[in-house]
């Protein structure tokens, strides 16, 4: 439309002028006149065009070179935040190779330290008091020494020796729900001709033989392979860890476990420590110490095999214990037996006053679950919920397929 109004303005102008030359000069003038500045009109638009057209196309070049400009840097940008992100990684990859490192460095550490140890208790033995080897492969001769104090200890110095540890899992599921929320960790000894030596069997030669701490070492280790191993896969789960007495009061080991935990606090929240209640009545002042020091560090605290009620829990709560373990048939019929100050039904809220979390274990029914629902229990621990477990390859498989804590779950005990 803007265009022919243009060329009808030129054309009338032309006209115009013809007409008035025509009346001048006459008719050859006049047309003549016209054309010329018709032409002259229409030249003059087309350059009028040409410049506008190119200010308009400079302007778009300037823009893409702009818009060029700035997606070269945005490339470069991203270039160098791929960069930062794969150094990141890489140091990240770097860091918890070194951890791995150190960590089989400890290990190694402790089977030199495992050696001197053995080699220090043989020579006490008297050579009259200590076995010799059982063939390999001979169950008899395994099934006479463990009837013995010197055959339990060469089939738990055999065990240690030959990496015959194994590590057990255990779910503690929160109540009612019946959420997995831990597992227990416990170590169990393997003879050479694989029968299972449980901790009441092998801890009482064990113990007076300084080897436990070689043991919850062995368990620790394990421990925190397998924290980072389910840590990716669900962040909510943790492990708890036992620690014996006779470790607690090891002041060769403690104190390097002290400072091993100091620099794995990362570890925190995936880890809870478990010690006895007799351990801990005998643990004294610089036992007392650790175990605050340890909880200073992020790591929560446990109490099991509990016997009596009649506990100072302000004092546990000092000393950074978050967890206490009663039996379910403790709760459910022994609580005057085990001296405690209130009853069952007031138990747990004694409890919440001091920050501790109430775990029943041993619960072996659903008669119990009901029982133990009215007295505020939190957490629960027993064979209806799934027993131990060794953790070898398919283990590890499933508990990385554990679904997530929004979910009712007891998958150890579909493990075969």
């Amino acid at each position: 439309m803007t265009r022919a109004l243009i060329v009808v303005t030129y054309l009338m102008a032309s006209a115009t002028v013809g007409t008035a030359m025509f009346m001048v000069s006459g008719i050859p003038v006049g047309l003549l006149t016209g054309g010329v500045l018709a032409l002259a009109c229409s030249q003059m638009h087309a350059a009028w065009r040409r410049g506008r057209e190119k200010h308009i196309t400079d302007r778009e070049i300037t823009g893409l070179k702009r818009v060029s400009f700035q997606f070269e840097q945005a490339l470069n940008d991203t270039r160098s935040r791929m960069d930062d992100m794969s150094k990141a990684i890489e140091a990240k990859h770097s860091a918890q190779n070194r951890k791995i490192v150190a960590e089989l460095q400890v290990l190694e550490s402790l089977m030199r330290d495992f050696a001197s140890k053995v080699s220090r208790n043989a020579v006490q033995q008297p050579a009259a008091d200590r076995p010799a080897p059982p063939r390999q492969g001979t169950v008899a001769s395994y099934a006479n020494t463990l009837g013995t104090d010197s055959g339990m200890l060469e089939i738990i110095r055999s065990s240690l020796e030959q990496n015959r540890v194994d590590l057990y899992l255990q779910p503690i599921v929160s109540l009612p729900q019946r959420k997995l929320r831990y597992y227990e960790a416990l170590s169990r000894l393997r003879s050479e001709d694989g029968k299972v030596i449980m901790p009441e069997q092998y801890i009482k030669v064990a113990a007076p033989a300084g080897l436990m701490s070689v043991v919850d070492n062995l368990l620790l280790f394990r421990c925190v392979q397998i924290v980072r191993r389910l840590t990716p896969k669900n962040r909510d789960i943790g492990v708890f860890c036992n620690i014996s007495g006779d470790t607690l009061t090891d002041t060769e080991f403690f104190p390097q476990f002290l400072e091993y935990m100091h620099h794995n606090r990362d570890l925190a929240g995936h880890i809870v420590f478990e010690f006895a209640q007799d351990a801990v009545a005998q643990a004294g002042a610089q036992g007392e110490s650790n175990l605050a020091y340890l909880s200073s560090l992020g790591f929560a605290l446990s109490m099991d095999h509990v016997s009596s009620l009649a506990i100072d829990f302000i004092k546990m709560k000092k000393m950074g214990f978050r967890h206490f373990k009663v039996r379910a048939h403790t709760l459910t019929n022994g609580m005057s037996g085990a001296n405690a100050a209130v009853s069952a039904e007031d138990f747990k809220k004694l409890l919440e006053r001091n920050g501790l979390n109430l775990i029943a274990e041993r619960v072996e029914d659903e008669k119990t679950v009901v029982q133990i629902l009215d007295y505020g229990v939190d957490y629960a621990q027993g064979y209806l919920f799934g027993e131990p477990r060794a953790v070898r390859e398919e283990t590890l498989k499933a508990v990385d397929a554990t679904p997530s804590q929004n979910q009712t779950v007891v998958p150890l005990r579909k493990i075969a």
